[in-house]
Order: structure tokens, then sequence, then C-alpha cells
């Protein structure tokens, strides 16, 4: 096996334990590890990768097997695919089944309150991480905050939105504003 398929094995099955209930948590630890500690891509690269595994169907965490495809070609996409979900695959077997005998625990009902602000700070530092590398100065910050607003404030599909801000973005173009 490659040097590249281990060390893709080492980053992602480690990340996959903590990525139960949602994969946004580990974002800012993939993207140190493929960019700052691996070099393996830039941090543009990143974003453009986590753009698209965001708007392709299935879990956002497919953002795995598109770094795994850049860097180790089908192996490493299928290594890093199989790293991220495999273990948490067998954990939440296992969870699943403690679960379900000890429904209704006192202990079972203080672990689940105690897990949701954890896992809230996880997504907000995925949030911190991808607003830091945003290229395209006040214009791509307004446009988060106002597509940020409209998600939290109304019920309009995320693809208008997406629509909206490349309709925003080229309308800038041609009037020179970027």
């Amino acid at each position: 096996m490659s040097r590249t398929l281990i060390a893709l094995f080492s980053v992602f099955a480690p990340l996959s334990i903590v990525t139960v209930g949602g994969g946004q948590g580990i974002i800012p630890e993939v993207q140190r590890q493929v960019v700052d500690v691996h070099h393996w891509m830039t941090h543009a690269q990143f974003l453009s990768d986590f753009a698209i595994a965001r708007l392709a169907p299935g879990p956002g965490s497919l953002l795995a097997t598109l770094i795994g495809y850049q860097v180790g070609g089908l192996g490493g996409a299928l290594v890093a695919t199989l790293a991220l979900f495999g273990p948490t695959a067998f954990l939440m077997y296992g969870v699943v089944h403690l679960w379900n005998r000890h429904e209704g625990a006192r202990w079972l009902n203080a672990l689940q309150a105690g897990l949701r602000p954890v896992a809230a700070g996880l997504i907000l530092a995925s949030v911190y991480v991808l607003i830091k590398e945003l290229e395209g100065g006040w214009i791509a910050w307004l446009t988060a905050a106002v597509a940020t607003a409209l998600v939290m404030g109304t019920r309009i599909n995320a693809l208008v939105l997406i629509a909206g801000g490349a309709l925003v973005f080229v309308l800038l173009h041609f009037v020179g504003l970027l």
C-alpha cells in the first residue's frame, strides 16, 4: 500500500469517530490536515472542494472522497471514504444497541444533553474556518451573511440562493466591482 493511501487512512479514520451525528464538525481538522499538515492542496482548493461536496447529492462528508481522489486517484477516494465511514458504522452499531437497551435511563438523557453543546461548538468551528478562508473580500462576506440570514429566516430553497449569489457576482463583474 502506498504511503499516500496510508496517510489518507490515518487522516480520515480517527476523524470518523467524531462525525457521529454529522460530519460538519470535522471540517476544521480536515482542512488543517489536508492543507497545513500534508500540503496536499491550498486553502483555495480546499474551499472549492468543500463547495463541490456541498453541492453534490449525498452527504457532505463526501468531501473525503473528493480529497482522496485528488490526492491518490481512485484508490485514494476509496481509502478516504472507507476510512471516514467504516469506523463510524461499527461504532453506531454498538451505540444503537446500547441506546435501545438503556432507553429512558437518566445517564443516557444526561449524555444526550451534554453532547448537544459539543455538536453546536464543532459546527461553529467549521463555519469559522470556512468563513476565514473565504476569498472575494467584502462582497463575498456580505453574500455569505445575506445567504445565512435568508436560510435562517425564510424557507427559501438553497439552490435559489446559489443561483441568486451567482447572478449577483456576474452582475458585479459586469459593472466592474469585481
